[in-house]
């Protein structure tokens, strides 16, 4: 019986096998960059909002300190987006004229809202609470950078479960004391690592094991 394929037949074979596997793991790389890329973590991608707001101006210039906007980012799973009453303890006086804070105006003469527009936006199944990472040392800038120099808000981090775990493999070196937590430029008094393991014990911070646990972040 005469031979059906051509020699060159094993090679074609062969150079196909290794293309397709080459092709998916391509395509496997190209959608795991795709997956971390700016573009789908929405990472230093600023939002617009309907006023503009600088934190630069109000927390780098005027000083203000996070707390008196964030009210509740210490006792509450959720850091609130503060009402316009607040923003009209300053702007009653301040730029009460100014067209660009007329939708402020409105909204706190009709005992309404302004409909901000989330920049940190975590998925339905991730569960995070604001004031345990404050009351276990972590600071504002360790998650929202530098907030200071922000004109527009963006998106420190990429937020994806990587980043997290992270820092709860290893918390010691994004641990500060207390009175530090809502300081941007914060330069640690000594070395990091040590005045970590020190936080560590004195804030009663479980091991890694129990901080990757999967119930840890999905509940």
């Amino acid at each position: 019986m005469s031979q059906i394929f051509h020699h060159s037949s094993n090679a074609l074979a062969r150079v196909t096998i290794f293309g397709g596997v080459f092709i998916l793991g391509f395509i496997g790389w190209a959608g795991y960059q795709l997956d971390a890329s700016h573009y789908a973590t929405r990472q230093e991608v600023p939002r617009d909002q309907p006023v503009p707001f600088s934190h630069a101006h109000h927390v780098g210039g005027e000083g203000f300190d996070c707390r008196y906007c964030h009210t509740t980012v210490e006792d509450s799973s959720f850091a609130n987006i503060p009402p316009v009453k607040t923003c009209m303890n300053c702007h009653s006086q301040i730029w009460k004229d100014s067209p660009t804070l007329e939708p402020v105006r409105t909204a706190f003469r009709n005992n309404g809202t302004i409909a901000w527009v989330r920049v940190h936006d975590l998925p339905d199944f991730v569960y995070f609470n604001h004031s345990i990472h404050v009351a276990k040392g972590v600071g504002c800038e360790t998650c929202h950078g530098r907030i200071d120099q922000m004109p527009l808000t963006r998106q420190f981090a990429t937020l994806r479960m990587e980043w997290c775990l992270d820092c709860h493999k290893n918390p010691a070196p994004n641990l500060r004391p207390h009175e530090f937590i809502t300081k941007m430029g914060y330069t640690p008094a000594g070395d990091q690592e040590e005045i970590g393991r020190r936080l560590m014990a004195e804030n009663q911070i479980q091991d890694a094991r129990h901080l990757t646990s999967c119930s840890t972040c999905h509940r």
